[in-house]
């Protein structure tokens, strides 16, 4: 039923409130609702959090927004890990409907001393009310006097009654009526890194392999070898190291170099096609070491400041041991052959997909057992492969299972597929999402998809804005030089809390197999790369002093360690892309030129009551990238050339 103050439209709600909505200690919930009631007098709302310990924290009051009719707004804070709820409380406002009738009826002489009357009798019962500071009492006794006194001009009775003063007062202490209840609906906080974080991929098989200048052989690398690798990745400010699946690959239809069916004898094959005689997802291939060397790798990266993550890939090489001891956990096709896994045209033929209908229960406990398996061994964060094509209620579990026993662990979803899919999994638990980032390179479509982020789907999904990954070579990369590489990694450092780079990225590798595909050249997924970082760092061939600086850039700034906050600004450009991010007195403003090929100049526009300026301010606008300094106000003429800069990061720093 409808509350005696109607509350509507509750945001954020997932699932009618059944699931949770995403946020994250530290971070401003943004809580809104529809509060109206009949006729004209005036009503407030405010939100009441309650966290996981069972105290509810002081009233948030709402703000009615300036453009949209009876649309009320606030930002609320978790500040602990844990279930949380909100309720959504409106009410009738009697002294600021005295205030506004005041406002009108004595200025023009009608019931003057009743006017005054019904304000002092209303002062009095806010005082009455209690919980007033020694000066807050004070300034209501004031008033309520002023009003009581018909000695004084009626303009000074009437200005006391409308003074900033005492309106911060009223404010703090509002007098409710016929108060309203909406809720309580459930946010889940995670910890920070759910939220903020730079991940960094490699293959552990290719950090420290070598070519035998004799046989042309490749040894592969190891946890020991990639081990040492760690150091650059953590100095260029990384925080999450992200490994491919670990384990033994299958010898059945294992593929060759490019996705060739024709593998030699010493070709790795694909990490993807998990298990072996050498076992399965709990079991290391040999070649990378034991359990024991990537518990050392594990210890490793903790040393440095680096999380360790881990693929979830929930699909077995025809030599998996779950094909002999569970062969009811596939799909046997009418000739009597198990399914291999497709996405037509692509077949991957050394890949049996999992059914998860004959047997629900037993993936189910298998899953969950090699998932705590791993977090025994030092892994809290888990990229889970192509998620979408397994059942929404196994991952609903399972994420509830690990979440009860270990709300610290994390998973992101690698689901490049439809929005409905991509916002359920998310909703039902995931804390990370893949996004269409990687597709996204126009102004236009860049600037809505930050938008549409940041305010439409961010109770259901964060995203993980990756440059590129050993599936996804984009055609901006293979073609826009040197200058695109540092585009992407700009505009995804600041653009998302959460960004990320695949090895290689820093060397501008971008020459994709065949014209038209996405996929690299000797992709890393069917073979060994081996680079040469120290030759590469010594010739100064690689990008990745920049990626240190963005990085560097993300944690001074943390106006760019959140989602919720990003602004769209205008620019007289097509490929002049603007934005903004804001936190407290900390804001960031973006300009980033699109175009690779060519240097671009125009006219930056921007909303200064996003900054948190007047619309007349200056400011000293200063690069974060080059070190320059310019007077910037609303209107602002800028020059981006690909050759030398291509994106302004700046800091806002106000006159004092």
């Amino acid at each position: 039923m409808v509350g005696r103050i109607p509350i509507m439209d509750v945001h954020p709600v997932v699932d009618l409130g059944r699931l949770p909505a995403k946020a994250t200690v530290g971070e401003p919930l943004p809580v809104r609702a529809s509060v109206f009631r009949e006729g004209h007098d005036r009503l407030g709302a405010e939100v009441v959090l309650t966290g996981p310990d069972g105290v509810r924290r002081a009233p948030v009051r709402m703000v009615e927004h300036p453009q949209i009719p009876d649309r009320y707004d606030a930002l609320v804070t978790p500040d602990q890990p844990g279930d949380w709820t909100f309720e959504v409380h409106g009410w009738s406002d009697p002294v600021a409907t005295w205030q506004h009738n005041a406002g009108l009826k004595i200025p023009a002489g009608v019931d003057v001393e009743l006017m005054f009357t019904e304000g002092r009798l209303l002062l009095n019962r806010v005082i009455a009310g209690g919980g007033l500071t020694d000066s807050e009492r004070s300034v209501l006794t004031g008033a309520a006097e002023a009003a009581a006194d018909d000695a004084r001009p009626v303009q000074a009775r009437l200005a006391a009654l409308q003074s900033a003063e005492l309106d911060a007062v009223l404010a703090s202490h509002p007098l409710r009526e016929l108060v309203t209840v909406e809720g309580p609906y459930p946010a889940y906080a995670d910890r920070g890194r759910a939220l903020f974080g730079s991940w960094y991929e490699f293959f552990p098989r290719s950090e420290g392999a070598a070519r035998d200048e004799v046989t042309g052989e490749v040894s592969t690398g190891t946890f020991l070898s990639a081990a040492k690798r760690l150091d650059a990745v953590a100095e260029m400010g990384f925080d999450v190291i992200y490994l491919p699946p670990i384990h033994p690959i299958g010898e059945v239809n294992r593929k060759g170099p490019n996705n060739t069916l024709t593998p030699g004898p010493t070709d790795p094959g694909s990490p993807w096609a998990i298990g072996s005689k050498d076992g399965g997802h709990d079991a290391v291939h040999p070649d990378l070491g034991t359990l024991a060397d990537f518990d050392a790798f594990v210890a490793r990266a903790g040393e440095l400041g680096l999380e360790v993550a881990l693929d979830l890939a929930l699909q077995a090489a025809p030599d998996h041991p779950w094909v002999t001891s569970n062969p009811e956990w596939f799909t046997t096709r009418a000739d009597g052959t198990i399914a291999y896994a497709e996405n037509p045209p692509k077949k991957y033929q050394d890949i049996y997909p999992v059914n998860f209908d004959n047997d629900p229960t037993g993936i189910c406990r298998e899953v969950l057992r090699v998932v705590r398996h791993w977090m025994a061994h030092g892994v809290r964060i888990f990229r889970v492969d192509n998620p979408h094509t397994k059942p929404l209620a196994f991952w609903e579990w399972l994420l509830r299972e690990v979440r009860d026993t270990d709300p610290d662990v994390l998973f992101l979803s690698e689901a490049f597929t439809r929005p409905a899919m991509m916002h359920g999994l998310g909703a039902i638990g995931f804390h990370q999402s893949y996004t269409y980032f990687t597709w996204r390179t126009a102004k236009g479509e860049l600037g809505d998809y930050l938008t549409e982020l940041a305010t439409e789907s961010d109770h259901l999904m964060r995203p993980n804005f990756f440059v590129n990954t050993p599936d996804i070579l984009h055609a901006y990369l293979q073609y826009g030089g040197p200058a695109a590489f540092r585009i992407r990694a700009a505009v995804a450092a600041t653009g998302s809390p959460s960004w990320g780079v695949y090895a290689g990225y820093e060397l501008y590798e971008h020459v994709a197999v065949k014209p038209g595909s996405e996929e690299y050249l000797d992709s890393e997924k069917y073979q060994i790369r081996i680079r040469d970082w120290k030759q590469a760092d010594a010739d100064g061939r690689t990008l990745a002093p920049y990626l240190t600086h963005l990085n560097k850039i993300r944690r001074a700034h943390p106006a760019l360690q959140l989602l919720r906050n990003v602004v769209v600004h205008e620019s007289d450009d097509d490929s002049i892309l603007v934005f903004s991010k804001r936190h407290e007195d900390d804001v960031v403003i973006v300009v980033a030129n699109l175009d690779p090929h060519g240097a671009r100049e125009t006219m930056v526009h921007l909303d200064m009551t996003a900054l948190g300026l007047d619309w007349n301010d200056s400011f000293v606008a200063h690069d974060e990238i080059t070190g320059a300094d310019w007077s910037w106000a609303r209107h602002n003429y800028v020059r981006l050339d690909p050759g030398h800069e291509p994106v302004h990061i700046i800091s806002v720093r106000r006159p004092r």
